[in-house]
């Protein structure tokens, strides 16, 4: 793949016909992709867990009951015991942080999650237990297959639109309706 086609920054909407449990009606965003593979955060996944669950966890406390209530997602089916944090940039800089573009970045290190529950984080920011991830070249053979709809990263998906709505506004960022789409897959 040309240097120019990594799909960083980009949202890979499950298109119909895609049955992997794991992926079937999601939204992905592609965080990190080289010649090497790519690594992605499902973000339209809840899982049963608040984020009291993972404070706890962490052996870290908060009076903020609207952090305590945010809903973590299941960010793919690798690791999910490892935390994955996107979030607005800040002045702050974190032990272990991933610029996604100039307005989103991802954290892996325990600082930003204690950071929050002091109130001291991003202004935005939403959790995930693990991710979405592909070898060399096999992203690009799945985009071959028709599994996937590519769109840039609009990030009121991520921190304003509800779970439920985001598979479908996803498309609609393409002018696709994905109800519209026949569930065969194939190519022209």
């Amino acid at each position: 793949m040309a240097a120019g086609a990594y799909l960083n920054n980009q949202l890979l909407v499950a298109m119909p016909s895609l049955a992997d449990p794991n992926f079937s009606q999601s939204v992905t965003l592609v965080c990190e992709h080289t010649d090497r593979g790519a690594l992605g955060i499902v973000i339209n996944r809840p899982l049963e867990m608040k984020m009291s669950e993972v404070l706890e966890q962490l052996a870290l406390t908060s009076d903020d009951l609207r952090l305590r209530d945010m809903p973590v997602l299941r960010g793919g089916p690798v690791q999910n015991d490892r935390g994955f944090v996107l979030h607005r940039p800040c002045l702050q800089d974190w032990d272990s942080t991933l610029p996604v573009s100039d307005t989103l970045h991802v954290t892996t290190s325990r600082d930003v999650l204690a950071a929050m529950a002091r109130g001291e984080g991003p202004s935005q920011a939403v959790v995930a237990l693990g991710y979405a991830g592909w070898d060399a070249g096999q992203l690009e053979e799945e985009m071959l297959q028709n599994a996937w709809l590519t769109v840039p990263c609009d990030e009121s998906l991520i921190f304003d639109l509800p779970f439920e709505q985001r598979w479908h506004a996803a498309a609609r960022l393409l002018g696709v309706e994905l109800s519209r789409i026949s569930l065969q897959a194939g190519r022209a």
